[in-house]
């Protein structure tokens, strides 16, 4: 049985100071300008789009599961970190996950809508688990153990290998930004076309990386940059977007001052007219570059720490109130026992289930 928030007090005391600020503030982008998630968003949106019947499909398979299921809103188990961060790093505070059959009864226990990670995962366990929850295989990765640890992605799956498990979605890290960014953009573009032809629909982790956008504070959670990012990410067909909260804004400022050169170009508006310092605000403009929300962005919940049901539950409030259609949750959930991490993803859908947390 589906439970929500109960009192609201359970909520406020998460957010702490924050809960009035977060659950009252109205953003300086209408609402009316976008996009929101809703029981009907596949109808309203893809429908008219390019994708194929079969994409629709497997898109409303992946809107249909789970606790938050005909929502518009996603809660999707991400576990690629064996590689991005290490087995050791990632599995070390949780050995159980070093089994993919552990990961897969996470999400299923949590109430996901799907479960992400790596080819070699779902593999071994998708005739017992592909018609149980959505698959979405990531097909790239940077991997730690070359000398020097390089920072790029590369192709550790295809795109029919992943049909042939049974996958509903693929999903691909571009870092934008990076030396290697152009091939990566050529590679994940050439990869969702041939998923969208394929039936699946496809998931971008749109990040930075590069050590120029780290000055007086790391830029790589600029709201202009992530949002450029972003923009970038839907023009190469990605049907979900997934995007690290902002904290701060400026970044095309911070970087030209830093290095005394031209770098991209924005405009003045977007630093007073459509943002402010507010997080809702700053992620309500990530939200407006996927296309006003016709891609739908979900946010990362980020690494373990000490408190991690408030941060995730201070991350879904902001999601939701900008526009976002969902959270996607990997250590804070897995790097704890099975039965706290199903606890934590139960409170982030609490939030996309609750009518006391609305659209700012």
């Amino acid at each position: 049985m589906t439970t929500t928030f109960s009192p609201a007090s359970s909520l406020e005391s998460l957010l702490g100071n924050e809960a009035e600020s977060l659950l009252t503030y109205q953003a300086k982008i209408s609402k009316d300008m976008l996009h929101l998630p809703g029981a009907d968003f596949i109808e309203r949106i893809f429908v008219n789009s390019d994708r194929n019947s079969q994409v629709l499909r497997s898109l409303r398979q992946l809107y249909s599961t789970g606790r938050l299921a005909n929502t518009g809103y996603l809660s999707i188990l991400p576990v690629d970190q064996g590689i991005e961060h290490s087995g050791a790093a990632s599995f070390a505070p949780n050995p159980i996950y070093f089994d993919p059959e552990n990961i897969i009864k996470l999400a299923l226990e949590g109430g996901c809508n799907a479960v992400a990670t790596t080819l070699g995962v779902l593999g071994m366990v998708s005739r017992k688990y592909a018609h149980r929850i959505p698959f979405i295989v990531k097909l790239n990765h940077n991997e730690l153990l070359t000398y020097p640890n390089p920072s790029d992605q590369i192709m550790f799956g295809n795109v029919e290998q992943a049909w042939n498990l049974g996958a509903v979605a693929v999903g691909a890290t571009i870092y934008f930004g990076s030396e290697e960014s152009s091939r990566q953009i050529q590679e994940v573009s050439e990869a969702f076309a041939h998923a969208h032809e394929l039936g699946m629909a496809t998931i971008l982790w749109c990040y930075l990386r590069n050590d120029v956008f780290k000055q007086d504070k790391d830029y790589h959670l600029a709201a202009d940059l992530t949002g450029q990012a972003n923009h970038l990410g839907v023009t190469i067909e990605a049907d979900i977007i997934k995007q690290k909260l902002p904290e701060c804004n400026g970044g095309y400022r911070a970087v030209a001052q830093a290095t005394g050169q031209k770098y991209g170009r924005t405009d003045d508006r977007v630093y007073s007219e459509l943002t402010s310092d507010h997080p809702i605000d700053l992620t309500r403009y990530q939200v407006l570059n996927c296309y006003a929300g016709r891609s739908g962005l979900i946010n990362s919940g980020g690494s373990s720490g000490d408190n991690d049901f408030a941060d995730a539950v201070r991350t879904a409030v902001i999601n939701k109130r900008a526009g976002g259609c969902g959270l996607i949750s990997g250590r804070k959930t897995f790097q704890r026992p099975m039965e706290e991490g199903v606890k934590l993803f139960h409170a982030i859908q609490d939030v996309y289930l609750s009518k006391d947390v609305t659209i700012a």
